[in-house]
């Protein structure tokens, strides 16, 4: 299977509501799982804010990075090793923000841009879905 195909499947997987599907094509085999969702009727609805609280909220600045795929989330080359970025960072364009992990392939996630990284919204070791939000940046 090529990167590109799994690519694909791993996409599809992740905007489907399906919690496992097994691939087999040509002696490959690809096995995908995740936890099942929690039900929408089990968790209490969060209250509603009013208008004027709303309004009073600093609206944040700067635009989010988000995860190209399905996989695990590492902020560092390493576990002793220190995270690529943190909070206050400045990168250039193209510079690592971190890792994901798919099947046990790491895939480095750029800087879109020169920027400041404002906030890092992901942990260590945390499973992240295609789209996921990992940073907010500020360009400079």
């Amino acid at each position: 299977m090529e990167l590109q195909e799994l690519y694909g499947l791993m996409d599809r997987f992740a905007a489907s509501g399906l919690t496992a599907l097994e691939w087999e094509k040509e002696g490959e085999r690809v096995s995908l799982h995740r936890e099942q969702p929690i039900a929408a009727a089990a968790c209490a609805p969060a209250p509603a804010q009013p208008a004027a609280a709303a309004a009073q909220e600093p609206e944040e600045q700067g635009e989010m990075v988000s995860a190209p795929l399905v996989g695990v989330f590492y902020a560092a080359p390493a576990p002793e090793e220190p995270p690529y970025v943190t909070a206050g960072a400045q990168v250039k364009k193209g510079d690592t923000l971190c890792l994901i992990e798919a099947m046990k392939m790491m895939s480095e996630v750029p800087a879109p841009a020169d920027c400041v990284v404002e906030e890092v919204l992901v942990r260590d070791g945390e499973a992240v879905g295609v789209g996921a939000p990992l940073f907010r940046v500020r360009r400079v």
